[in-house]
């Protein structure tokens, strides 16, 4: 059953938006932030693979809109899924694909909050160099959260109804336990490797522009260029954890202590740096979001 969000009181919008993984931490920002736009939004927990429900759902909200940002990752880590193959299958492709499906058939834009960790870095994009371009295959499947996630965007893009955000270890503004400043934060050790980020702070707006605009298709999803995890957490401990301290260890120990690998690349974020200044707005680059990221954490007193 959907449950209302809404805080507008000027009378019913054009735009219905109805957010899949209600309870979610991307969902929750999500929800809050149409709030604040007095867009009428409605969340719900009803799961993306029980088709008729699913119908049932749109039928009664009819969204003109769906964001979802429900799925499966894995707890504590992704590693669960190697485990749990066939409830991975069933949330992250046959969910994904059928909740896509049924908007496409009731004529709703939806909006998919997918991950960019579907690539590793090789001879043609070395850290440092090249960056992933939207339609560079998936070239990483050392976990199978991943390999399922490759194998159902492929499939999606054939879906005229539909937009793909590929969002890359993200951070909130707070030390929740999804963001992953606090995920390595908590680590005995980190392996020192640049990667391309998402900060919501900025980027979760941009979403709602392209969904509310009708783009469809795939964007990278991130903050321009990438950081190493060293960089992160020095920038954590000037701004908000000045007595932090923390070590490192080789991606060969690292892969000692996991059950599954994990993705570590630059993807190429010009497309949506590019569409975004259609509206005005300038996507900054991720050393600049992440010192301002802190410096808002420090101001609203998190440490």
């Amino acid at each position: 059953m959907a449950t209302n969000g809404t805080s507008s009181t000027n009378g019913a919008p054009s735009k219905v938006f109805l957010i899949w993984g209600g309870e979610g931490w991307v969902a929750g920002h999500l929800k809050e932030l149409l709030q604040q736009q007095n867009e009428k939004v409605f969340t719900t927990t009803v799961r993306m693979e029980n088709r008729e429900a699913v119908i049932a759902e749109l039928g009664s909200v009819k969204p003109t809109h769906v964001l979802n940002c429900a799925g499966c990752t894995g707890r504590p880590n992704v590693d669960w899924c190697e485990d749990n193959k066939e409830q991975v299958i069933r949330s992250n492709v046959i969910g994904t694909l059928n909740l896509t499906d049924c908007c496409f058939l009731k004529n709703v834009h939806c909006t998919v909050f997918a991950t960019g960790c579907i690539y590793a870095y090789d001879s043609k994009h070395p850290p440092g160099g090249e960056g992933y371009l939207e339609a560079d295959p998936a070239n990483f499947g050392g976990s199978y959260y991943s390999a399922t996630k490759s194998k159902v965007e492929e499939l999606m893009t054939t879906y005229s109804n539909c937009l793909i955000l590929r969002l890359r270890m993200p951070v909130s503004d707070d030390l929740h336990p999804r963001s992953f400043v606090t995920k390595i934060s908590k680590y005995d050790r980190v392996v020192n490797i640049p990667n391309s980020n998402t900060i919501l702070h900025d980027l979760l707006p941009c979403a709602i522009l392209l969904a509310s605009a009708g783009d469809t298709g795939i964007y990278n999803f991130t903050n321009p260029g990438a950081i190493s995890h060293n960089e992160v957490l020095a920038l954590f401990k000037k701004h908000v954890r000045p007595d932090f301290e923390w070590k490192n260890f080789s991606e060969a120990e690292q892969s000692k202590i996991l059950k599954a690998g994990r993705s570590n690349c630059e993807l190429n974020s010009d497309k949506l740096a590019k569409r975004m200044k259609d509206f005005g707005v300038e996507v900054k680059d991720v050393h600049t979001a992440y010192d301002e990221c802190f410096q808002r954490m420090k101001a609203n007193g998190v440490n």
